[in-house]
């Protein structure tokens, strides 16, 4: 049996009509003969989308018990025992409740692909996994119900439902969509105008991108080499030259003109990498086309017109944009030329422009390859070969073996040029094979001691030697440089390697990576300088050694980084061949900069939300919480006021009472409060010293009625460092608490013990207890216990006792009571006990409350009770 096909009406936004569509499409293969079914559909209760389940076969679906509540989920069992051609699963997705046969109901949809069952399903975009961080930024809202792309992106076919925000948003005023008390939310929230335009064209270009994959695959399994202009791409041809910017920013007003346009700018490099480029220009050119939302490539090829035109061809690209060759006019006898070549054999499916610019016949300019760099000893020794080796030939020559013969007496000579070739490279073998020719002619040719040749074969044994020689320096000193540049190029893949896999490790250390920088070329110092603009002074953003320098003028080295971004070495000069390597680091340094200052925004981003979420739960604390005890305070003092009734002595005790614990309420609210925003802000300043528990912890207890609470505070407890009021503070909040939700008739237990690194104090109640999901929610500020009655307090009791433990170097954590209730621990440091490394690690704050969004599935997970 083979798969199934998968059909998805993608969704530019919640209630765009995804299932209506397929509901649709339901009913006109069911008119067509075709066994179709309901898996899953969720109407939401919107009328004209329940119309259309009419007619159709549902399949039962499956009930699940969770947390004492009944959920549906689509029964897979069912559905592959009932086989029919094609099954309707709505919203792929979502996630399953617990206890269900897959986790997420794309799993479910596998299953019924591999079954052999046709699926036809729904999704919006901002249930795609890689754009979550996208739509959070947009709408502010996390997605918490995601698909991979890749099960989307493997669907045979997708088809974009869309619509205008106008639209959407008077569906959505015509209760089309949401319940009536939900729109004023949704409307000025999640559907603002501006987040569902920002929706729509992330589902525009998904699925722009979705059908130019197809388009390329068809192409490819077709083997279509011409271009079809569907889409305007221009190619930028770079030589590494400065009239790349140029070209650049001429592709990139090309395709303003068109919608949709897209730049790649593209470097063909030699096989054999000794192709001679300015590193530093093509790295300025990468961040240009990348600054103006293009791409750059690195290709590879010796015949530059045929790579550049394969690569045009492979990305389907309509134009190609190439300069003005840079060559003098002498040199256009070696050839046409790389734009004359590629506009000739472009064809009539590929416009060609070629750009005027600043460096038009003024040469190559490009930096020479030196030669491989053999050490002066060898340099040295090359030379003695080349000119001391034939002077002492031609002394053992003419003295000791004489007569031997003109032949060897060349091969001789050519055994000391080669030698000089292997030690010093080509210069001191050039020098051996003139030096040595001169002695052959003047020595051993007739006639001898002049500098003439009698006989003709002679001349012909002289200029073959000469030829002889000069070769065999020339592939010698090759082969020398082509070692020296493989060894080369093997150290910088290394280097390469090094900073590709501390990103992929995500080691972002802009001073590490400046120090292994310095390390690896043996600088004294290395800087990565910024500045606003270019009438700017430079600021050192970055270090790296000693004595760095303040602006690229001083350095021995310098790699510019786009226009105010620069990366300086002092030490030492570097060979230009260094630089490519340089301009990795360099790049590297930047997104490290970036990433950096990235960071530390959303850091402060973060604080500012949490401050934002504080003052907004605090003001709607306050606006009850405050006001009960003030209206029973005002109710009791305008009922002591009044003249008409005559209070008893009994009713006027009470009346006071009343205003005297709304008073007791009141101080004890706007305390904690105001502990809330010291913590907030960092203002609290702890004194530590020793401290005796059995002093501080009855203090502590000033405030709960008596018998309420019962102590087993041993008098023998080690000392405690602590600050004594702050403890007192905590101590007061945590026994309060435990009052609270403790019976009337059951004391709350107090109790401490005494361990080898700390002194435990334990509040024991037998209250209803806390989930233990929920154990550490209850310390964040404003939560309450689901079932706490209306005027308990703002929740701020333990969130304020959890501040103050962690700023006296204490713990305090959540236990269950055996039996039934909540213990609280606080883990206080002993004196007579090594102090801590550092302090406890702060708990993390709770994170903001997302704004209104669409509302959440069946299946949503319940929220924890809070206490």
């Amino acid at each position: 049996m083979g798969r199934g096909k998968l059909r998805i009406y993608l969704g530019a936004a919640p209630g765009v009509g995804k299932t209506y569509a397929m509901l649709s499409e339901a009913h006109r293969r069911v008119e067509r003969g075709t066994d179709a079914v309901v898996g899953f559909v969720e109407h939401h209760r919107r009328p004209r989308t329940e119309v259309m389940l009419h007619g159709l076969e549902l399949v039962p679906r499956r009930e699940l018990d969770y947390r004492g509540g009944v959920f549906t989920e689509m029964d897979v069992d069912a559905v592959l025992e009932r086989a029919p051609a094609v099954a309707l699963v709505d919203e792929l997705a979502h996630t399953n409740v617990p206890g269900s046969r897959n986790a997420k109901r794309w799993q479910d949809v596998e299953e019924l692909l591999k079954a052999g069952i046709d699926v036809i399903s729904t999704v919006n975009i901002q249930h795609l996994e890689s754009l979550g961080d996208v739509v959070e930024s947009i709408t502010g809202v996390r997605q918490r119900e995601t698909v991979p792309d890749e099960v989307v992106r493997r669907a045979d076919q997708i088809e974009l439902v869309d619509m205008s925000p106008q639209a959407l948003r008077r569906r959505m005023a015509h209760g089309n969509i949401y319940q009536p008390d939900k729109l004023d939310a949704a409307l000025s929230n999640y559907f603002r105008p501006g987040n569902l335009t920002a929706l729509r064209e992330l589902a525009l270009l998904w699925t722009a991108d979705r059908v130019d994959e197809y388009l390329q695959q068809y192409r490819g399994e077709h083997d279509i080499r011409t271009t079809w202009q569907a889409r305007e791409r221009i190619v930028v041809g770079l030589t590494g030259g400065p009239e790349g910017r140029t070209l650049i920013r001429r592709a990139a007003r090309l395709a303003e003109k068109g919608a949709g346009g897209e730049v790649l700018a593209v470097y063909i490099a030699a096989n054999d990498g000794l192709r001679a480029v300015s590193p530093k220009e093509l790295a300025l050119q990468r961040t240009l086309v990348e600054d103006l939302g293009g791409t750059f490539h690195h290709v590879i090829g010796d015949d530059v017109p045929s790579a550049l035109l394969e690569f045009a061809r492979g990305v389907n690209a309509t134009q190609i944009v190439l300069g003005v060759s840079r060559r003098k006019t002498w040199q256009y006898v070696l050839g046409p030329g790389v734009s004359a070549t590629v506009a000739r054999e472009s064809g009539p499916d590929l416009d060609v422009h070629i750009v005027t610019h600043d460096a038009v016949a003024k040469g190559r300019g490009l930096p020479i390859a030196r030669g491989a760099r053999l050490g002066r000893a060898r340099i040295v020794g090359g030379w003695l070969v080349g000119v001391a080796g034939p002077a002492l030939l031609t002394l053992l020559l003419s003295t000791v073996v004489p007569d031997l013969g003109l032949a060897n007496d060349m091969l001789l000579f050519l055994t000391a040029t080669v030698a000089a070739a292997l030690l010093g490279g080509m210069l001191p073998a050039l020098a051996s094979a003139a030096f040595g020719s001169l002695l052959l002619n003047y020595f051993f040719t007739t006639p001898l001691h002049r500098f003439t040749v009698a006989d003709p074969k002679n001349i012909v044994a002289i200029v073959i030697f000469v030829g002889v020689a000069v070769s065999v320096a020339s592939v010698v000193d090759l082969a020398a440089r082509r070692t020296h540049q493989a060894a080369r190029l093997r150290a910088e893949s290394e280097i390469l390697s090094f900073l590709a896999g501390s990103i992929l490790r995500g080691e972002n250390s802009l001073a590490a990576l400046l120090e292994r920088l310095r390390e690896t070329f043996a600088m004294e110092s290395v800087a990565l300088l910024e500045r606003a603009s270019e009438v700017d002074p430079w600021t050192r953003a970055a270090t790296a050694g000693g004595d760095p320098v303040g602006c690229p003028e001083d350095a021995d080295v310098d790699i510019p980084v786009g226009e105010n971004l620069a990366l300086v070495l002092s030490g030492r000069a570097l060979p230009a061949e260094d630089r490519r390597v340089l301009g990795a680091f360099a790049a590297q340094a930047a997104v490290a900069l970036d990433r950096q200052r990235l960071v530390g925004q959303a850091e402060e981003a973060r604080k500012l939300a949490e401050s934002d979420r504080f003052r907004t739960a605090l003001l709607a604390a306050v606006s009850h919480d405050l006001r009960t005890p003030l209206a029973g305070i005002k109710a009791s003092v305008t009922s002591l006021r009044s003249r008409d009734v005559a209070w008893s002595e009994a009713d006027r005790e009470a009346l006071l009472e009343g205003v005297e614990d709304g008073a007791d309420r009141l101080d004890a609210l706007i305390g904690n409060l105001l502990d809330m925003s010291r913590l907030n802000t960092g203002t609290v300043v702890p004194l530590i010293r020793e401290t005796d528990l059995d002093e501080v912890v009855p203090m502590a207890l000033g405030g709960v009625p008596e018998g309420r609470v019962e102590l087993d505070i041993p008098e023998t407890l080690p000392m405690v460092d602590v600050d004594r009021g702050l403890l007192e503070r905590v101590v007061a909040n945590i026994v309060e608490n435990a009052v609270k939700y403790s019976p009337e008739d059951l004391a709350v237990l107090v109790s401490a013990g005494s361990l080898p690194d700390r002194v435990e104090l334990r509040v024991v109640d037998r209250g209803p207890g806390v989930p233990d999901a929920a154990k550490e929610h209850i310390f964040e500020p404003f939560q309450r216990l689901g079932d706490a009655p209306r005027g308990a307090g703002v929740g701020l009791g333990l969130a304020v006792a959890r501040g103050f433990t962690e700023a006296i170097r204490a713990t305090l954590t959540a236990e269950d009571t055996p039996g039934g209730g909540l213990t609280m621990v606080l883990g206080l440091p002993r004196t007579d006990a090594a102090p801590p490394d550092s302090a406890a690690p702060p708990h993390s704050a709770a994170p903001p409350p997302p704004a209104a969004g669409p509302p959440p599935g069946p299946a949503a997970e319940p929220a924890p009770e809070r206490r």
